[in-house]
């Protein structure tokens, strides 16, 4: 059995908004496993305790499944529907609803490159939940650029400070900055990187509802989130934007 609200959390997880439709669900010992994304951008998302058999599965359309799971309430029962080694099927039921979901061969799902940690970070921040929400009310009051400068700087007193700078490109005709202390390589000042908003806010909206969240960044370009609960881990790699 699996909650309904956890299932949804763990697939708003990876989807981000419609950005990643097709994934391999790969079950091993209890524990749910995706991997998503495109080069510049990847995501690893696990869900603890969920009891399928150890498979690896093919959702072709998360968004189609996701509307299937929308109708259902409380706890989920989920089983498959195998030819062999192939599973054709995903059933879901609750109280009142049997449900069948088309699963692909997960020889068609494109795999997923994935990156590994450089030797440093330059900036290492833990993210409160209000910084969350700063960071997507940010965004939301300029939803219209997708430009967003990461820059560490020093505040009145001297202390290195990261700087998250949402705006309308380089000239800065319109710009909000939010400010996060954390641990930063002072080699690192007045180095600005500039990201996908876009990107950011959906990995931040998907993540709100999780208990830690911290973000770091190397020189060489390379951001990672990374988000933690009692149920799911998830973790994401992106890109600075050329």
């Amino acid at each position: 059995m699996v909650n309904k609200n956890l299932l949804q959390s763990f697939i708003s997880k990876y989807y981000l908004n419609g950005r990643f439709n097709a994934v391999k669900w790969r079950i091993d010992n209890n524990t749910l496993t995706v991997y998503a994304g495109e080069s510049g951008r990847v995501c690893k998302v696990e869900l603890n305790e969920f009891d399928l058999e150890n498979k690896e599965i093919g959702i072709f359309d998360t968004h189609k499944l996701s509307k299937l799971l929308s109708i259902t309430t409380g706890e989920l029962l989920l089983t498959l529907d195998s030819q062999g080694a192939l599973s054709n099927k995903l059933n879901i039921a609750d109280e009142g609803f049997d449900l069948s979901y088309s699963l692909s061969d997960p020889l068609v799902i494109p795999k997923t490159k994935w990156y590994t940690d450089p030797e440093t970070w330059q900036i290492e921040l833990e993210l409160s939940p209000t910084d969350i929400d700063n960071l997507i009310k940010a965004k939301n009051a300029l939803a219209d650029y997708d430009f967003l400068n990461i820059k560490t700087t020093r505040d009145i007193d001297n202390n290195l400070i990261s700087e998250f700078i949402f705006g309308d490109g380089s000239n800065y005709s319109n710009k909000i900055t939010y400010k996060i202390n954390g641990i930063i390589d002072e080699s690192f000042i007045d180095s600005p990187m500039p990201f996908d908003s876009n990107l950011v806010k959906e990995i931040l909206n998907a993540n709100k509802d999780m208990n830690t969240a911290s973000f770091k960044l190397s020189s060489k370009g390379m951001a990672k989130f990374i988000f933690t609960s009692n149920s799911i881990n998830s973790s994401y790699y992106i890109g600075r934007q050329e």
